[in-house]
Formats: structure tokens, sequence, C-alpha cells
């Protein structure tokens, strides 16, 4: 009788947790829209107006702060299952979709593209062969590599899959995808504004360089309108590349470095590739042909950017300091000299294509 009772408390007990860990991330992010709200019209230090400080950073911000609070009370780990980063991230991307016309998409569709090969395998092998300097293991060389070349959290994920990395270095690179993400996401802006960049080129520049998607999105959210359109369109064209990326480490591994002589199926690429982004072009496709009105969009937009501040709130509950002492400084060095090289590399190529080559026609 006590036995049968304790698998079904034990169950009450995380959908008590799931629901006081979601109660959480939506209260903070209310507070993160007032604050948002108290600063805009506010002249901040060095110049800097109140209104270049969206919402994701005061989410990131009393996220960091809670994540710190709950950490010390000991209560962390009974809500975190309500702190759902990619499940927000992921509806905000949807809903993003249906306020972009699918026009924006195909101009920018050639740029996106060929900017994504270009610093997916330049920032791939970089990392790879920095990091192999530096005597990182093969399953952490890949990892890194893969997040930082393509898109942060998910990225790491998929390659972790493939190669059968440690949970510590997945935690780890997740921890220091977001310790770099958060900064980038408020500097990259401030830096584009300062260089005079037009908005697709900083657009272009905050997707490929900033490490998570949603940091991406909060960049190009505090420069404009269109630096968040094109930002999305090049990010998530390097999240396409994900399930490639995947596939080609899984052969790798199995076949060099495990000398396994079967091959992995090459269904591992539908597999990996992030289902969102058909949700994406499928929103734009209708607000295109006019099945999602205009005049109600703006109660979608604004659906958007409440599922965006939701995922930036849970971005800065999941940051995980610990990870990173564990782990020694050498991954450290690699992912701070590669985050460099990205960022350079990524505002050359931008220029180039989205203001020479593809230039977007919005």
């Amino acid at each position: 009788m006590t036995t049968a009772k304790a698998p079904a408390k034990a169950q009450q007990t995380n959908y008590a947790g799931f629901l006081a860990g979601l109660a959480i991330v939506v209260i903070l992010a209310f507070i993160a829209r007032w604050l948002k709200i108290q600063i805009y019209g506010v002249s901040l230090p060095l110049g800097i107006p109140g209104r270049a400080l969206e919402y994701p950073l005061w989410a990131a911000i009393v996220g960091l702060i809670l994540n710190w609070i709950l950490k010390t009370a000991n209560v962390y780990d009974a809500v975190k299952s309500g702190f759902r980063t990619e499940l927000f991230l992921k509806v905000g991307l949807v809903l993003l979709g249906t306020t972009i016309s699918f026009r924006t998409i195909v101009t920018a569709a050639a740029g996106a593209i060929i900017q994504a090969l270009i610093l997916v395998t330049c920032v791939y092998f970089f990392c790879w062969w920095l990091s192999g300097k530096y005597g990182l293991p093969d399953t952490l060389r890949a990892v890194m590599s893969t997040a930082i070349a393509i898109c942060g959290v998910s990225a790491a994920i998929a390659a972790a899959g493939s190669v059968l990395a440690k949970k510590e270095e997945i935690t780890y690179i997740t921890a220091l995808v977001i310790i770099t993400a958060l900064p980038l996401m408020v500097i990259a802006p401030l830096l584009a504004g300062a260089m005079g960049l037009p908005e697709p080129i900083a657009g272009a520049w905050f997707g490929g360089n900033v490490d998570t998607t949603a940091a991406v999105v909060g960049a190009g959210t505090m420069y404009g309108k269109t630096a968040q359109q094109i930002a999305s369109i090049v990010k998530q064209t390097q999240n396409a590349l994900i399930g490639v990326v995947a596939f080609l480490l899984a052969l790798y591994f199995s076949v060099v470095v495990e000398g396994k002589k079967e091959r992995p199926s090459a269904a591992v690429i539908w597999q990996r590739f992030p289902k969102f982004v058909l949700g994406f072009i499928v929103a734009s496709l209708l607000f295109t042909f006019g099945w999602i009105a205009k005049d109600p969009g703006a109660a979608i937009t604004a659906m958007k950017d409440w599922a965006f501040c939701l995922a930036f709130v849970c971005m800065g509950l999941e940051l995980s300091v610990g990870q990173i002492k564990k782990m020694g400084w050498n991954p450290i060095i690699v992912y701070l000299i590669v985050t460099v090289f990205n960022t350079v590399l990524a505002l050359i190529v931008a220029w180039a294509i989205f203001g020479w080559l593809f230039p977007a026609k919005l």
C-alpha cells in the first residue's frame, strides 16, 4: 500500500515543482517588462539611451538574480523543471514568422545560405584545430565547435548525441554559451550603432556572431525591427545545418574515432533537424498570402514578444557557473578566442554579403 502511494506522491511533487517553476518564469517576465518601461525614457551613463535596453536584457538579469537566490535557498532543483528555454524560444520564432513576409525571407535567403556555409565551415574547423592544440578531448571539441559555429545550446545537444559526449561536457558548453551570449546580446547592438551599420547588415552580423538563437533575437530586437527579422533568418539558416553537422559527426566518430564499420543512417539528419524552422516558414507563408491579417497581427506580435521574454528569463535561470569551475581554464580560453574570431569574421562576411552582394530589400 505504501509502495503504491510513493510513485503517485513523487509525481504530484514533480507537477508541483513544474507549476511552481513556470509561475516563477511568468512573474519574472512581468517584472522584466515593467523594468523596461521604467528605463525606456531614461538617459543612462555613457550616453546609452534607455530605449536601447530592451526586455531581453532585463529578462536575463532577473533570471540570473533569482537563479542565485533559488540555489542559495536550496530549492532550485525542486522547480527547475518549469524552466523551458527551448519551448518558449521555438514558440516565439514560429510566431515571428507571422510578422515577416515570405518575400523578405526569399530576399535574404541567398545571402543567409552563403553566410551560413562560410561561417559554419570556417568557425567549426578553426575551433576544432585550436581545441586540439589545447589538448581537449575529441567529444568536447565536437560539442564546442558545433555550438559556436551554428547556434549554441541546440547545436551542442545535437552534437553531443552524435558523438556520445559526457553529460558534464554538455552542461559545461551550455554554461559557456549563455555566459558569452548574454553580454554579446547587449554589446553587439551598441557596437553596430557606433559603427553606423544599416539594420540588414547589423542583423546578419548578430545572426552569424551571437551563439544562441534567443540572444540573436534579443540583439536584433534592441537594434530594430529589420535587424530582428534578418538576424532571425540568418540564424535559422544556420540552424538548418544542425542535422547535416550531426550526421557528419556521427559518421566521423563512428568510423574514425571508434573504428566501427557500420555507417549511421541518413535519418539522423531529419532527427536532428530543428522542426520549428518549418513552422517559421509556414507561418510566414500564411502571413504573405493574407491568411493572417495585418491588423490582428498586433496581438500576435505581443504574444511573440512575451514568448521571447519568457525564454530570456529561462536563460538566466538555467545558467550554471559551477559547471565551468570543474573543467579548468583551457576550454574557456579556446571558447573566447574562437568567439572573437567568429565575431570579426561574421562582421566582414555580413558586410560583404548583405551590404554588397545581396542587399536585403524589405
